[in-house]
């Protein structure tokens, strides 16, 4: 593959030579080859020329659900992957939201295999415990071997404190990374919104934020008897960052995310029962969204999920209280990010988090594997059914006006456009 970028208006903070500098861009053969103010298309080579053209190293994105194997009605790994690509983002974690869930090694190889040829590289992690049933420890070291990056329960409490104990002091002989999903479901009972005005008005379940902060508590204070690395995906409370900023300030190596959903929504969506807010953990509050960017602007939450979670139409148009959790969000990450920070922060946050998984941060110089997201930060549209790409189309962010269009990706010597 050979391709200019033409007048492309380059953003990485990490390069001042380059940072916010318009240049052209040449790339032979997946690489790199020239950066200056003008280039000549070479022979047999695709010119790519947009308007208000930007560019950043690709997007990165640690936590998202397909569905094959098992689910594949709500997306298979080719399109799940494809989808990735034209919302920015080169690479991305797979949940193990499957069935069977991944946990054997050669779960993984499947997984991987499924992924290839696409422009988008998919990352797998493979469970935590065997059938993700919280009893026994899966093969994780077998697994890692298989190149599964980490080890998640997705959305599932690990009630036995042991199991996390042994868990964690296990993973230091490969320097593994596990995650722990914060929720007590003890005390989450049969909550399904958060607990406050809007649940009360409403007359729903709430679901505390004690019910998160307990158990974040819970594991920091294993993780700190343990060491060993542990990552808690998809915080929504002002107590949780707390806990997890209190535990830095410690040394202990505990790593965060957010989704991009529990910034951009509060409960005060819930007013019109529309199951397409049921997520989990729940919309918080505006205090709680408010102590979440904050917490992403000082470093406390070391980066943004789009938690993209794919469910079948008949899983959402059902009664509030037996509709599933969750929402997509590839496609309206950037645009939802965009309108909450400025551009060089939502980059930041787009691009963030490949170093806690072992992955190299790509890099935008000469000589250096084309690893590109292409986007024009400044496009304003409403966010409708023709914006989305998925084959499920469960989201929250139909009828919202977002900021930013996505052209595509440059990647594993493939254009996306």
């Amino acid at each position: 593959m050979n391709m200019l970028l033409k007048s492309a208006k380059i953003i990485s903070p990490e390069n001042k030579a380059l940072h916010l500098k318009k240049r052209d861009i040449l790339i032979r053969k997946g690489v790199i080859e020239k950066i200056a103010s003008s280039i000549d298309p070479p022979s047999n080579s695709k010119v790519v020329d947009k308007k208000n053209l930007h560019v950043s190293i690709g997007w990165f994105d640690s936590g998202v659900s397909f569905g094959e194997p098992g689910y594949e009605e709500r997306e298979t790994i080719a399109n799940g992957l494809k989808v990735a690509s034209q919302s920015g983002f080169t690479d991305v974690i797979l949940n193990p939201n499957t069935k069977p869930v991944p946990d054997t090694s050669s779960d993984i190889v499947f997984l991987k295999e499924r992924a290839n040829g696409s422009s988008t590289r998919l990352h797998p992690l493979g469970t935590l415990t065997k059938d993700a049933k919280g009893t026994d420890l899966a093969e994780l070291f077998d697994m890692r071997n298989a190149g599964a990056i980490a080890f998640y329960d997705f959305k599932q409490q690990i009630s036995n404190p042991n199991l996390l104990k042994i868990a964690l002091l296990y993973a230091q002989n490969f320097d593994g990374l596990v995650f722990s999903f914060p929720m007590d479901y003890q005390i989450k009972g049969k909550g399904i919104v958060h607990e406050g005005k809007t649940s009360t008005s409403l007359g729903l379940k709430g679901i505390p934020n004690l019910a998160e902060e307990l158990q974040i508590s819970r594991d920091l204070f294993i993780l700190e008897y343990t060491g060993g690395k542990l990552h808690i995906p998809t915080i929504s409370t002002t107590g949780s960052v707390k806990l997890i900023a209190n535990a830095k300030k410690k040394g202990l190596d505990v790593s965060c995310s957010v989704a991009v959903h529990n910034l951009t929504h509060t409960d005060e969506s819930l007013n019109e029962f529309d199951t397409a807010y049921k997520v989990s953990p729940p919309l918080r509050s505006s205090a709680d969204c408010r102590a979440l960017i904050k917490g992403l602007k000082d470093g406390t939450i070391d980066f943004v999920t789009t938690d993209h979670l794919p469910l079948d139409i008949e899983e959402k148009r059902v009664e509030f209280d037996n509709a599933g959790n969750g929402t997509i969000g590839l496609e309206s990450a950037f645009g939802g990010l965009n309108q909450l920070f400025d551009l060089e922060d939502t980059i930041r946050l787009l691009t963030a988090g490949r170093e806690r998984f072992g992955l190299a941060t790509p890099e935008i110089k000469e000589g250096s594997q084309a690893c590109l997201t292409l986007f024009d930060p400044d496009f304003e549209s409403e966010f409708n059914m023709d914006s989305i790409l998925s084959t499920s189309k469960n989201s929250m962010f139909l009828g919202a006006s977002l900021k930013g269009k996505v052209y595509g990706v440059v990647n594993n010597n493939q254009i996306t456009i």
